[in-house]
């Protein structure tokens, strides 16, 4: 399986951007973290930029890896990489206007909330959002 990067982009400390999409294969809307395949070749910091960009248009600050995990080791070779970075610069659009019906900068201290809701669901963003809240304090 390819690897995929995850990106949390935070800003003021305070804001994550987060996409509102719909995922045909489970018919279900929800929140979801800039997050795509790292191509053949490409290093998946590179893929994680490249991602933020096309789905949002927002250019994310310097990117740190906050941590890799396997989605299912038991069953596929598939590997996550959770990225932060601290701010964004709006460049314009997004390039894939079909990736999000929404872009929004939610409120860190909302999270909660969204996941016990059932509106963040999709377990790279979960990981992302629950290890930035509890182990990524900077």
């Amino acid at each position: 399986m390819p690897r995929q990067s995850v990106v949390a982009a935070v800003l003021d400390r305070a804001r994550v951007l987060m996409l509102w999409r719909h995922r045909f294969i489970t018919d279900r809307w929800g929140w979801e973290l800039p997050a795509g395949w790292v191509d053949d070749g490409e290093d998946s910091a590179a893929a994680a930029h490249r991602e933020v960009m096309e789905e949002t248009g927002w250019r994310p600050g310097p990117l740190r890896l906050m941590y890799s995990f396997s989605s299912d080791h038991g069953i596929s070779d598939s590997r996550f990489h959770l990225y932060r970075a601290d701010g964004a610069v709006l460049e314009g659009p997004p390039v894939d206007v079909a990736e999000a019906s929404r872009i929004e900068w939610i409120p860190l201290s909302d999270a909660r909330t969204l996941i016990e809701r059932g509106e963040i669901d999709d377990g790279a963003s979960l990981t992302a959002l629950l290890f930035l809240l509890e182990f990524d304090k900077a």
